[in-house]
C-alpha cells in the first residue's frame, strides 16, 4: 500500500504532470463515479506541501487554489447532473471494477440523515465525496440549494487541503522525505467519519434485530 502511494504521490511525477495532472484527479473523483478510489485528501495536501518545500517544481499554492477550486466544484456539478440523468437506473446497474453499488447505498443512507449538508461535509469523507452529487441528483434537490453547498464545500476542501499542506510544508520541511507516511495518516483520519457511520449503521441493525426479536417473545407471552 505504501509503495501504491509512494506512486501516486511521488513528487518527480508531479512535477513532470504539473497542474493537468492534478486537475484530471479532483475532477474523477468528484464528478465520476469511476474515480472514488483516488486520493484526493493526500494529493491535495502534497502538492501543497511541495509548493512549500520545492517551489521549483512548479507548484505555487495561489495557483493550486485558482485551478482547483473550481475543479471540485464542476466535478460536483457533474456528479449532480448524472444523478439527475440516470437516476435509480443506477441502483439497478451491476458492480464492476470501477463501480461498487454498496459504495452509492452507504452514501445514501448518509443523504437521508443529513440531508444538503451532505455536500459540504462529503468533501473530506474519501468515496462518499465521489457519490455524494450523484445521490443529490436522483433525490432531485434543488438545483440552487446543491449549488450553494457545493461552491462552499469545492472551496472549503481544496482551502483547507491544499493550506494545511503548505503550511506544514513552512513548518515542517522536513515532511517532505515522508510523503507517504503523511498520506497514511490522512487516510486514516479521513476515514474515521466512515468508520463512525459504519458503527451507528450497525448499532442501528441490531438494535432493529432486537426489537424484532423482543416483539415476537412478547407476541408469543400472549399466545401462550
Amino acid at each position: 500500500m505504501i509503495d501504491t502511494i509512494r506512486g501516486w504521490l511521488d513528487p518527480k511525477m508531479l512535477a513532470s504532470l504539473g497542474y493537468f495532472a492534478l486537475v484530471a484527479i479532483v475532477f474523477a473523483e468528484t464528478g465520476l463515479l469511476v474515480g472514488f478510489f483516488l486520493p484526493g485528501d493526500s494529493l491535495l495536501v502534497t502538492a501543497g506541501l511541495l509548493a512549500a518545500t520545492q517551489p521549483e517544481l512548479g507548484l505555487n499554492i495561489v495557483m493550486l487554489n485558482v485551478l482547483l477550486i473550481p475543479t471540485a466544484i464542476i466535478g460536483d456539478a457533474t456528479g449532480y447532473a448524472i444523478g439527475r440523468r440516470m437516476g435509480k437506473t443506477l441502483f439497478q446497474r451491476e458492480d464492476s471494477r470501477f463501480f461498487k453499488k454498496k459504495h452509492l447505498l452507504r452514501t445514501q443512507a448518509f443523504y437521508e440523515k443529513h440531508g444538503g449538508k451532505t455536500i459540504v461535509m462529503a468533501r473530506f469523507v474519501p468515496i462518499v465525496r465521489t457519490f455524494a452529487p450523484v445521490v443529490a441528483g436522483i433525490a432531485n434537490m434543488p438545483y440552487r440549494s446543491f449549488a450553494i453547498y457545493n461552491i462552499s464545500g469545492g472551496i472549503g476542501w481544496v482551502t483547507s487541503m491544499t493550506c494545511i499542506g503548505y503550511f506544514l510544508g513552512l513548518s515542517f520541511p522536513a515532511l517532505t522525505d515522508h510523503i507517504e507516511l503523511l498520506a497514511l495518516v490522512i487516510i486514516f483520519v479521513s476515514l474515521i467519519p466512515v468508520g463512525i457511520e459504519y458503527l451507528n449503521h450497525r448499532r442501528a441493525g441490531q438494535s432493529a434485530s432486537q426489537a424484532t426479536v423482543e416483539a415476537a417473545a412478547g407476541i408469543g407471552t400472549e399466545v401462550k
